[in-house]
């Protein structure tokens, strides 16, 4: 394999382009126009040469004016910034482009105002082809808009899960204020099923939290006192307090915030290039067309001053790069339009690195799994199912464990009741303690705290050995210190997983 891989987050983002982006529905409106104008008279071209003598010269002069109305509206920006690119001895695209298009329209119109004075060779038009260039690159633009606005979506995604209001303790009161209020050392409550509204250390209570939204791990994870939490992050079923320690901006919501906002509108480094080459392109392009005109008035035909004029309008219209003004933002919309739901590229150099990727490390839980562990094997030793599967619902019934989770779902498809229990009592990384109504000791957990209890597994050992070679998390039910049942739970695959590996191979 090659030496480039995806880092997820291993680099800061591009700092945002100060860039004012034009609304999508003005390109879009001023492509149409030109369009409308460019199209027509292209295809007239497959029919008549076009030429600027008697009724034609009248017809020809009102094509003229209406392209001026194109250059002076819908690619008015091109100029100005051309404009102030100059006034500030630099050039980019917008110089090429209103180089090049102003360029056709001046040879043009001075054609149909001076025909009559001017050889046929000429007597070229090319009004069709400002339009176009216009036309296309406007059209471009809007659609690299269209994909960037969809970053914008995902942005009001991160802020809806900004929670508007916060239950924070001060001075022994618990009271419920606006998030912008909540200041660094409060103590905040969170209650069970409540996103949590600022990032923190958890100082009362337990509970299983959800990060998926900034770890992508469907399953939740256990907090207890001392453990960080986040903004944004969902909490289960338990109760919490925990003080404050990052607010607004600072959480590692809000920068998440920020670094989308910043993303949306940087440029893949093609982008920049662009400008680059323009940059060196534009003023070595006038530069030929004045040695081309000074090579034809003083070595070509007579009469030398319009050869003179005619070739060197010829250069600066053929160098207009209406193919590279139109390619980059096209690009960078399809590139981003590819993306799946899940998928957001963080900015135009991420897009255009993607190009060069040979690794790509994926996390399995929730991406290639279902992120949903369910129960795949179970055996029985000395006990009825029916039994076995009583008591684990009646053990895992209060537990927002994701393998209580598995277990329960079990034992409710297989219509089994919820038996009588007493003295629960939860043990942290191990599992579940109680008794049965006549005394009988109850565990169900991991293979530690059932020896740590005394509990012979000796009589699944096999099966267990068998089970985790197939990658099985195991769940032992132990009852009155005996071994009465082993359960494999496993997270199965997506529908979908198999084929889109295959697809990923297939690319490399």
């Amino acid at each position: 394999m090659g030496q480039n891989r995806l880092w997820i987050c291993a680099k800061p983002n591009a700092p945002a382009q100060n860039r004012m982006l034009r609304p999508i529905s003005a390109e879009l409106r001023g492509s149409a126009i030109s369009l409308a104008l460019a199209i027509p008279l292209m295809l007239s071209m497959f029919f008549s040469t076009p030429h600027p003598m008697g009724l034609g010269r009248l017809y020809w002069l009102v094509i003229g004016l209406l392209t001026l109305g194109i250059l002076a509206f819908p690619g008015r920006h091109f100029f100005v910034n051309a404009w102030k690119n100059l006034k500030h001895h630099q050039a980019n695209m917008d110089t090429l482009v209103a180089m090049g298009t102003g360029t056709a329209w001046l040879y043009s119109m001075a054609v149909v105002l001076f025909a009559p004075w001017l050889p046929d060779v000429a007597q070229g038009i090319y009004f069709e082809a400002s339009a176009m260039v216009i036309g296309l690159i406007l059209l471009g633009n809007a659609l690299e808009l269209r994909a960037r606005g969809r970053t914008s979506n995902a942005l009001k995604r991160l802020l809806d899960l900004q929670s508007r209001t916060a239950r924070v303790i001060r001075d022994g009161h618990e009271q419920e204020i606006e998030i912008d209020a909540v200041r660094a050392g409060d103590h905040v409550r969170v209650r069970p099923g409540e996103r949590l509204p600022v990032d923190g250390q958890v100082m009362e209570g337990q509970s299983h939290i959800d990060e998926s939204m900034l770890t992508g791990e469907p399953l939740p994870v256990a907090k207890h006192v001392g453990d960080e939490v986040s903004a944004g992050t969902v909490n289960g079923r338990g109760g919490l307090v925990y003080q404050a320690t990052r607010v607004g901006t600072d959480t590692r919501l809000g920068q998440i915030t920020e670094q989308v906002a910043s993303a949306q509108n940087s440029r893949p480094p093609i982008g920049e290039l662009a400008d680059q080459v323009s940059s060196v392109f534009v003023p070595s392009v006038m530069i030929i067309a004045v040695l081309t005109a000074l090579l034809w008035f003083n070595l070509g035909p007579v009469p030398q001053v319009i050869h003179m004029l005619v070739t060197a309008t010829t250069v600066l219209i053929i160098a207009c790069p209406c193919a590279l003004g139109l390619a980059t933002p096209i690009s960078t919309m399809i590139g981003v339009g590819k993306r799946q739901s899940t998928v957001l590229v963080r900015s135009g150099e991420a897009l255009q690195t993607a190009s060069k990727l040979t690794t790509l490390v994926v996390d399995k839980t929730g991406t290639l799994t279902q992120g949903k562990p369910s129960v795949t094997d179970a055996q029985l030793f000395g006990v009825e199912q029916s039994t076995a599967l009583s008591l684990v619902h009646a053990l895992e019934r209060g537990s927002e464990h994701p393998l209580a989770a598995a277990l329960m779902n079990y034992a409710q498809e297989n219509d089994a009741p919820v038996a009588d229990i007493a003295h629960f009592d939860s043990v942290t990384g191990g599992g579940v303690k109680a008794q049965t109504p006549d005394g009988k000791a109850l565990l169900l957990g991991n293979a530690r705290l059932l020896k740590e209890a005394g509990v012979d597994l000796n009589a699944g050992k096999d099966q267990a050995r068998a089970l985790e070679e197939q990658a099985r998390t195991l769940v032992y039910l132990a009852v009155d210190g005996k071994l009465a049942a082993l359960f494999g739970v496993s997270d199965p695959l997506r529908h979908d997983t198999v084929a889109a590996i295959k697809r990923l191979q297939k690319t490399a």
